[in-house]
């Protein structure tokens, strides 16, 4: 006999499952910062503004104020430089499956990255002077608490030594000894960033010293990464999950292996779905969704014709790939919105979605103008249709 086919996931059950698991869809909102971001594994962290707006697009009672409390009161988010070298805010439960799979790798890279950048471009740079620096900045944390770069760099005159990269090219361009070392300790898991220093859109943080992440087995953290990912965003193929990771395609096909993965036949091919999970789910009332520049969401995936029209990419993306704010309609992105000066959140619709999509978005513009209150984005990936509509 021949082998069963896999089940076949449409695009329609893929749009369904993305309402409901991604907490989009209205009577799916979470009660707790900690519950939105569990639900899409992390939020991007690279732009200060987006883990606010992200949590808060998924919260059923959007407030700044409890996702400023898990960052940096009860430090229930962690802040890791992760998958794809991008800046995730993921919760203290998986911070250390993220730490093993993906982050340890990539604080390596950055070691020896820096490092031969100080030896090629710095004065008298080596291996031992480097570990020699970075005890004397974990030393002057300790004894401070917390403390801004600038604040570390009157404690260790080293840190204020410059990298002139490319010195006498086109290219040439310095930068400080202690923007890179600061992101290599936080990388390392030795500091973290603190509450910054003005509003929450600020990215002036300081640093405080932080104990160690657990390790765990990287083989057995990769198969649970992978499985919380499914769990979020599948069913996927194995190229959107090596895309979102960061790994190679033999990690991502072993980490499939490891959980158990079941194949299912998506519209442009092969998938896999977590274990047991292949059941079809109804779909969740109809919803609208104002999604900040990277919302996880619009960033899950690396093949997204069947949530994205790849008409609007120019308009939606910067030159680097970078998604903008993001209007959604029932698991489509229909459009795109920006923030005027005055604080008014605008949009503009990109395909004819009907009266109830419109009515729907006004509503969720509202929504988002009223927890913003007097708070003003400024995407830090800037897109065409958002610097547009800003004005």
């Amino acid at each position: 006999m021949s082998p069963a086919r896999p089940p076949r996931i449409g695009p329609a059950q893929r749009r369904a499952r993305l309402g409901r698991r991604h907490l989009l869809a209205p009577s799916r909102r979470a009660a707790t910062v900690e519950e939105a971001v569990e639900a899409v594994v992390g939020l991007h962290a690279t732009d200060a503004a987006t883990v606010y707006l992200s949590a808060c697009a998924r919260l059923a009672a959007p407030d700044a104020a409890a996702v400023d409390r898990a960052l940096y009161e009860d430090v229930s988010l962690v802040k890791l430089l992760s998958m794809r070298r991008t800046l995730f805010a993921v919760t203290t439960g998986l911070a250390p499956v993220v730490n093993s799979s993906t982050a340890r790798a990539i604080a390596a890279k950055e070691r020896a990255t820096l490092l031969k950048h100080l030896t090629d471009w710095a004065q008298g740079w080596d291996e031992e002077r480097l570990a020699a620096t970075e005890r004397a900045v974990l030393a002057a944390l300790a004894a401070r608490g917390e403390a801004t770069a600038a604040e570390l760099s009157r404690d260790v005159p080293a840190l204020r030594e410059q990298i002139e990269y490319g010195a006498g090219t086109s290219y040439a361009a310095k930068q400080s000894v202690g923007s890179r070392l600061l992101r290599l300790l936080a990388s390392d898991g030795h500091i973290r960033r603190c509450r910054p220093r003005g509003s929450w859109t600020s990215s002036r943080y300081p640093w405080a010293p932080v104990p160690p992440l657990p390790e765990l087995p990287v083989r057995e953290a990769k198969a649970e990464l992978a499985r919380r990912w499914l769990a979020a965003y599948g069913p996927a193929s194995e190229a959107d999950l090596k895309w979102w990771t960061g790994w190679t395609l033999t990690d991502a096909r072993r980490a499939l292996a490891d959980l158990g993965a079941e194949p299912v036949e998506l519209a442009e091919g092969p998938g896999f779905t977590a274990p047991g999970d292949t059941a079809e789910l109804p779909e969740p009332e109809p919803w609208a969704a104002l999604l900040p520049s990277l919302d996880p969401t619009a960033m899950g995936w690396r093949g997204r014709d069947w949530y994205l029209d790849p008409e609007h990419v120019p308009a939606l993306f910067d030159r680097n790939g970078n998604i903008g704010p993001t209007v959604w309609w029932n698991g489509r992105i229909v459009g795109g919105w920006a923030q005027r000066p005055d604080g008014e959140p605008v949009w503009r619709l990109l395909v004819d979605a009907g009266r109830e999509a419109e009515r729907a978005v006004a509503a969720e513009a509202e929504r988002l103008a009223g927890w913003l209150g007097e708070a003003r984005i400024t995407p830090r990936f800037r897109t065409p249709l958002e610097r547009e509509l800003s004005g």
